[in-house]
């Protein structure tokens, strides 16, 4: 219990300082960074490699060219992310490919992440795990990895199969449905948990599958808990005959998918309302079949819903359990129960009474709508990308200092960090 006491306290003072950081304007009622997470941090160097060439790629030309970096010094950047983020912190394990570094080296990286009070997410393109049959659930086994996040669309060039062809965002729905069938299959294989997403770079070219993809995911939403899409940015070696669309384009056509077409009353905030948005739900397949829709936690347009979140943010904003084993959890749990079970019967009860009132059923999987919204250099250097830069949530640590990911992306930082080659202790897997 002692434990579990230090990584609250701890918890509460990540989350203060990074409340501290958001201009007065930003502290809205629906903001989480600062109320339930401090950031979100991610790796570089890890493996800049790549099998594939897709058409949106923020790497740069040199990223093919450049050495993994050696396990050492992305464990350096995994504690400096801890320092940051606090306990049971948010951290991608990312770069070009990271799953094409040896298998070991993985694991050994998954393990330390959550070793020292972080938890990893896995971002790959997928189809490492087609190829390499059971290296998913050795990563659940031997690594303990409990997220991960497979990046699917259109924009991508390097699958070797009839999805290489694939000309809408319809034909990679039969490889959506593959990989929830894969999550399902390594939960019931290793009797681990393990939650899934899945991002989604957002072109004028394929916004009109963006309602279909939705629609896709919602339908695996016991195997897929996220989408994240992200509008095209001008970095790294994205094509540029490619055009980008506007964050409300995007989501007119996610809450046409979730059968919503004001979903964004339910939308929350993670740092600058620029940067990313987000609705957190229920997915019901309800009332047609194989039409699921998502119903949102809360509306801005109720102001008891909005209560209920200030005050659930108050009592218990930034606790985890994702860390926790069995034991732990319990402990925790009888400490929330016995601490915040009046509020829970005199406030979620009846929110949750409301949810099913809109959804006619609680039978549901959770599922969250994310937008992330990255800059190109010119967007940088507007008045609104410096602020945007000043209040960043997702930040790499690269030589001992945290730069936002959209400095990395857009202003020459990852470049930079792959042309300062050191000796490597790494290789491809």
């Amino acid at each position: 219990m002692t434990q579990l006491r230090q990584d609250d306290a701890a918890t509460r003072a990540a989350l203060a300082a990074a409340w501290a950081r958001l201009p007065e304007r930003l502290r809205t009622p629906t903001q989480y960074l600062g109320r339930h997470y401090a950031g979100c941090g991610a790796t570089i160097g890890a493996m800049p490699k790549c099998d594939f060439a897709c058409k949106g790629c923020y790497l740069g030309e040199d990223a093919n060219r450049a050495n993994p970096r050696p396990l050492d010094q992305i464990k350096a950047q995994l504690r400096e992310l801890r320092a940051w983020l606090g306990p049971a912190g948010n951290v991608q394990l990312t770069d070009g490919e990271v799953s094409l570094r040896r298998e070991a080296e993985v694991i050994e990286l998954i393990r330390f992440a959550r070793a020292i009070g972080l938890v990893p997410m896995l971002m790959p393109h997928g189809e490492t795990f087609r190829r390499r049959s059971g290296l998913l659930e050795r990563l659940m086994v031997e690594g303990g990895l409990t997220e991960i996040s497979i990046h699917i669309d259109t924009t991508q060039r390097g699958r070797r199969d009839r999805f290489a062809f694939a000309k809408t965002e319809a034909d990679l729905d039969p490889l959506r449905a593959e990989f929830a069938a894969r999550i399902r299959s390594a939960r019931k294989t290793t009797g681990r948990r393990r939650e899934a997403a899945s991002t989604v770079t957002v072109t004028r070219e394929n916004l009109a599958g963006v309602p279909g993809i939705v629609r896709c995911l919602l339908a695996h939403a016991d195997a897929f808990k996220m989408v994240s899409f992200q509008p095209l940015a001008d970095v790294g070696r994205t094509d540029p005959d490619l055009r980008g669309v506007t964050p409300d384009e995007l989501w007119e056509k996610i809450a046409e998918g979730a059968g919503d077409p004001a979903i964004r009353r339910g939308e929350g905030s993670f740092g600058h309302p620029s940067c990313s948005r987000f609705v957190q739900g229920l997915a019901v397949t309800h009332p047609q079949p194989n039409r699921p829709r998502l119903f949102p936690f809360y509306r801005s347009d109720q102001p008891g819903e909005i209560r209920a979140l200030t005050e659930l943010f108050d009592r218990v904003g930034g606790r985890s359990f994702r860390l926790d084993d069995r034991w732990q959890a319990l402990r925790r749990a009888g400490g929330m129960v016995a601490k915040h079970g009046g509020f829970a019967l005199r406030r979620l009860l009846p929110q949750a009474w409301k949810l099913w009132r809109r959804a006619g059923t609680l039978r549901g999987n959770y599922f969250c709508l994310v937008s992330h919204h990255f800059m190109s250099a010119a967007e940088t250097a507007t008045p609104e990308g410096q602020e945007r830069l000043d209040v960043c949530a997702f930040k790499v640590s690269i030589n001992g200092k945290l730069e936002s990911m959209c400095a990395v992306n857009a202003l020459g930082l990852r470049e930079e960090f792959y042309r300062d080659e050191q000796p490597v202790a790494a290789g491809v897997a």
